[in-house]
């Protein structure tokens, strides 16, 4: 493995542009090797930013007989080079296709995917991009939105309704589908309850440094001790948003819709793993209390668990995602194509309600979902999201409706 990473001059070769690496052709493994085991049969190549779920999709392309295509910076290349990529194993007449990236474009910036001379290498091999959260954080969404021309998997003037500041964000479409969401408080002063001010890093303003206020007091005690240690800042606090804390069992419900089928498809659930909180929630009180008086929980996802949801629940769900999709429909062209999902809990008030807190738009960081038995009940076998990406482009392709899935 280590040769594969240590001799980057030997595996690309600089392209045109002062802004990217170019794989070499000869190089076993990048670019597909055309075999009995993978034959490519699709005239669209799958690609996405080499983050967040890459692997998923690039492995959901190969399923259905695509090219993989990962855009990757330099210095996050190493798994997409090394244990993943594409490649043959055996020899004579004892051989197996392994791996899922056919093909990566190096680039020393995430933000360079824009450069004229990236987009014409994705657009000589019909790539179809899928956009992840890394995509939205690294490119800009005013870059994706004016300067991208490569064809966007899903509604790529809808990935900026995720950031709670933006005009018809997420809340914005939570109230106009009707779907429940914690009570707002409109400013630190008013807080009369359990409260989370969600604010972001000082940093990675794309992280949480959320932290948990019962009155003013504690919110000014502890929104302090976060911007002394460098967590965040007074202008974060500012466009923090606070909301009551919901007690319930948490779920990410995982939705997917079919433009070309007409159809709201759920894929899976789960659940986050969040460092440092879940480390404190595995000690006893007393030693919480202890370390609470020298470090605040943090919550930065790192993971996820796959769940299921009592059948009873199921109709809900649905009726969740039909109502965001109506909602989307009316507010932006194009709508919901594809992935998104809700992210919430389900609360016990005399019946059980789901009480949601955010949406993404784009497709899941939870390769896990396809663990889950609600793909299955659909299709009769497991199906990830990177998967049914696939298969959407694989049925818009042969039906002519290529238009109806890309922007």
């Amino acid at each position: 493995m280590g040769k594969n990473h240590t001799h980057l001059k030997e595996l690309f070769t600089k392209t045109a542009g002062p802004g990217s690496f170019r794989p070499i052709a000869n190089y076993p493994g990048l670019r597909h090797l055309k075999h009995q085991d993978a034959i490519i049969i699709m005239k669209h190549t799958i690609s996405t930013l080499g983050s967040h779920s890459a692997l998923d999709v690039s492995e959901g392309a190969k399923a259905e007989g695509f090219n993989s295509l990962v855009v990757a910076q330099k210095g996050r290349e190493k798994t997409y080079l090394g244990p993943y990529k594409s490649r043959i194993r055996g020899t004579g007449n004892w051989k197996r296709s392994v791996g899922v990236v056919d093909e990566l474009l190096l680039l020393k910036s995430f933000k360079d995917i824009v450069r004229k001379e990236n987009q014409d290498f994705l657009m000589k091999r019909n790539a179809v991009f899928v956009p992840n959260r890394s995509f939205s954080v690294y490119v800009g969404y005013d870059a994706i939105e004016k300067d991208f021309k490569v064809p966007v998997f899903g509604n790529k003037y809808l990935l900026r309704a995720e950031e709670r500041d933006a005009p018809k964000n997420q809340y914005y479409l939570m109230e106009k589908a009707g779907i429940r969401t914690p009570k707002k408080i409109s400013s630190p002063e008013k807080i009369d309850r359990l409260c989370i001010v969600k604010v972001s890093e000082a940093k990675r303003t794309y992280e949480r440094a959320f932290f948990l206020a019962r009155s003013y007091e504690e919110y000014r005690e502890r929104s302090g001790a976060l911007v002394k240690a460098g967590k965040t800042t007074r202008e974060q606090l500012a466009k923090a948003t606070i909301e009551e804390y919901i007690v319930g069992a948490h779920f990410n419900l995982n939705f997917f819709y079919s433009p070309v089928h007409g159809e709201l498809e759920l894929l899976g659930l789960d659940t986050r793993r969040q460092t440092n909180i879940d480390g404190y929630l595995r000690m006893p009180a007393d030693a919480q209390l202890e370390l609470l008086k020298i470090a605040q929980p943090s919550t930065i996802e790192v993971g996820h668990i796959a769940c299921t949801l009592r059948e009873s629940l199921l109709e809900q769900v649905f009726e969740l995602g039909e109502k965001m999709v109506h909602a989307v429909e009316k507010e932006y062209e194009h709508g919901i194509i594809g992935p998104f999902a809700l992210q919430g809990a389900f609360v016990e008030e005399g019946k059980e309600e789901f009480v949601c807190f955010d949406v993404s738009l784009r497709m899941p960081g939870s390769p896990g979902t396809r663990f889950t038995p609600y793909s299955g009940y659909l299709f009769r076998e497991s199906v990830s999201f990177g998967r049914r990406i696939a298969m959407e482009v694989k049925d818009a392709e042969k039906m002519k409706k290529m238009e109806k899935i890309t922007t």
